[in-house]
């Protein structure tokens, strides 16, 4: 059974002065990938696909420098398009996040709707999959919304919040099957 690892990139260097695309992941958020790799599941890796946004393309060329892998960038595994704000400060991101998730036929603040950025997760993850090696498992490394969405369609659920990664932050993971994509497991911390 192949398995695919949906992970999400740890603390970043947050700047407001910076698009949030372009965000590095802390020093923080660099020790914890360095700690998954410790983990005995990365071993059985044989391909790292990426957003193309900063913080999970560093965390995707950790992951790739060691399995000797490149990491193939898959742009539509990007967050939800929140350009129309911008940075937002963490209270009122967390409102305007909560309001995503609660109305998702709804663009809250400009945002991508959340049941647009489902699909095109969706689609992206198809696409993945069919590119998957026969043999070994897989890494998806992207953001915690894009996690939050594809597992309420893996858990054939209505698109909610209670699903967002936990720990109040990145640097989680869930991991399904690559053929029945049937959940493997929940949440959980990337170190564990």
């Amino acid at each position: 059974m192949a398995v695919s690892y949906f992970i999400t990139h740890p603390e970043v260097a947050a700047d407001p002065s910076v698009p949030v695309p372009e965000w590095p992941l802390s020093a923080h958020g660099v020790r914890r990938v360095m700690l998954m790799l410790e983990q005995p599941w990365i071993v059985r890796v044989r391909a790292v696909f990426t957003s193309a946004e900063r913080k999970a393309l560093d965390a995707a060329y950790i992951v790739s420098g060691h399995l000797s892998l490149t990491p193939i960038v898959i742009a539509d595994l990007g967050e939800n398009d929140r350009s129309a704000t911008g940075y937002l400060p963490k209270a009122e991101f967390e409102a305007v996040a909560d309001d995503f998730f609660a109305h998702p036929y709804k663009s809250v603040r400009g945002w991508e709707r959340a049941i647009d950025a489902q699909h095109r997760i969706v689609q992206a993850v198809d696409r993945v999959l069919a590119m998957a090696p026969a043999q070994g498992d897989i890494a998806m490394i992207s953001h915690g919304g894009v996690g939050t969405l594809l597992l309420c369609h893996l858990k054939g659920i209505p698109i909610s919040r209670r699903e967002d990664q936990p720990n109040g932050g990145g640097g989680n993971a869930f991991s399904f099957d690559v053929t029945t994509r049937r959940l493997l497991t929940g949440w959980h911390r990337i170190e564990e």
